[in-house]
């Protein structure tokens, strides 16, 4: 376990990345579970309760062992961010239209992500 002044640090960064994770839930453009899981990580190392409590989460405790365990994203989750990555750029583009160039590049990260998030395996139903 790190000193105590490292322990409430991380505990802090732990509870803004949750803050944010679970903002994710409601803005699509904020993403969930690389938030989720560096507050896992920072709990692991800060408070076992908290690590704990968070594993123990009906939502949240499936998806981060999912991820520790296997690397794994379930199908549900993957068809979710698909709809809402597509759905909220599609509606930026109608109502915000921007610069060939920056729409471009943009594309390329959304398609980025969703490669990596369709290129993960399902889960095997240990953690569901």
């Amino acid at each position: 376990m790190p000193a105590l002044p490292v322990r409430r640090i991380l505990l802090v960064i732990g509870w803004v990345c949750l803050a944010l994770g679970i903002l994710g839930l409601f803005f699509p453009l904020l993403p969930t579970m690389p938030f989720v899981l560096l507050a896992a990580s920072c709990f692991s190392k800060s408070s076992p309760r908290l690590h704990s409590w968070l594993l123990r989460q009906p939502l949240l405790g499936p998806m981060i062992q999912n991820w520790h365990h296997e690397g794994s994203i379930n199908q549900n989750t993957k068809v979710t961010a698909t709809v809402f990555m597509v759905g909220i750029f599609g509606c930026s583009l109608l109502f915000f239209p921007l610069p060939a160039l920056l729409t471009i590049f943009l594309v390329c990260i959304g398609t980025g992500a969703l490669l990596f998030i369709w290129t993960r395996p399902l889960p095997s139903g240990h953690f569901n």
